[in-house]
């Protein structure tokens, strides 16, 4: 069957098989994008077994979702709770602002507008990789092996305290910005975006023909979207327009992003509903997302 006339169904699982054909699965990473995307906006908590239920749908045996709950929650992730006989997992306050910069990021709606600044982070002994990753969460291109750079854009995350270790220098103007690119493998992240596209396609074409997804096949690959999508953005550091290549792929890529979400929506927050998961507490920013 041609990719392009494959049914949904069909082109779920396909992508479903692709994840576990690439090897070992990090269960823990797929129920992050859970969390993130479905959990979060919902109130933040959520019964062992509706994850369970979740996850197994993508193929997610019921002892590897337990060990990876047990290495979110020693990782300061999760939080494990007891009701009763249930178990419960919910959001530890200190994994919130990790959360909060990475939507961000997952949800843009486009490029950020620049305002002509820099924000420059200098390190006065070797840069730690946990130190170089934080950098890069907030928007850093890393230029040397002690220095970041940053364009100043609307919305950018206030670094504050964060890298009271490094000097911060802020400046204005640059005579060739565009030169940014050569510090950045920015030809890999373009291709990364073209692979994601002709990855999830066929279930464009599909939902575009309108062929829909019942509730938790929509969970499913709501999960599997914002999963790749989440692996190329967070390595992506974000710049505005006028530093990227002309025929930069990234929006074109968040577009197929957005009609996809957008056509899964609507059956998989109505099968969250059903599920009871924290109706009244749902998030009104969730009808925001990728600019809606």
């Amino acid at each position: 069957m041609d990719d392009r006339t494959q049914s949904a169904a069909a082109s779920l699982e396909a992508l479903i098989a692709r994840l576990h054909g690439r090897g070992r699965l990090r269960v823990w990473s797929l129920v992050v994008t859970i969390f993130g995307d479905m959990i979060v906006p919902r109130g933040g908590k959520v019964a062992l077994t509706l994850l369970q239920e979740m996850t197994s749908r993508i193929g997610v045996e019921p002892g590897a979702l337990r060990t990876a709950m047990s290495r979110l929650a020693a990782d300061g992730w999760v939080v494990r709770e007891r009701e009763g006989r249930n178990s419960f997992y919910r959001l530890d306050e200190g994994g919130r602002h990790a959360f909060d910069l990475a939507t961000r990021r997952i949800y843009a709606g486009g490029p950020p507008a620049w305002n002509g600044s820099w924000t420059v982070l200098i390190s006065p002994c070797e840069v730690r990789e946990g130190d170089a990753q934080e950098a890069a969460a907030f928007g850093f291109v890393r230029v040397s092996g002690r220095a970041f750079l940053r364009p100043e854009t609307q919305g950018a995350p206030a670094i504050a305290n964060s890298f009271s270790d490094m000097l911060v220098v802020h400046g204005t103007g640059a005579e060739h910005p565009e030169a940014i690119l050569s510090f950045w493998p920015s030809g890999e992240t373009a291709a990364t975006y073209r692979a994601f596209m002709g990855v999830f396609a066929p279930l464009s074409a599909a939902l575009d023909r309108g062929d829909r997804l019942g509730g938790l096949d929509a969970i499913a690959a709501r999960a599997l979207l914002i999963h790749d999508w989440r692996r190329i953005v967070l390595r992506d550091p974000g710049l505005p327009a006028e530093l990227l290549p002309s025929d930069w792929p990234g929006e074109e890529a968040r577009a197929l992003t957005r009609r996809i979400y957008a056509a899964l929506e609507g059956p998989s927050e109505a099968w969250l509903d059903g599920a009871g998961l924290a109706v009244a507490q749902r998030s009104e920013s969730i009808r925001s997302r990728f600019g809606s």
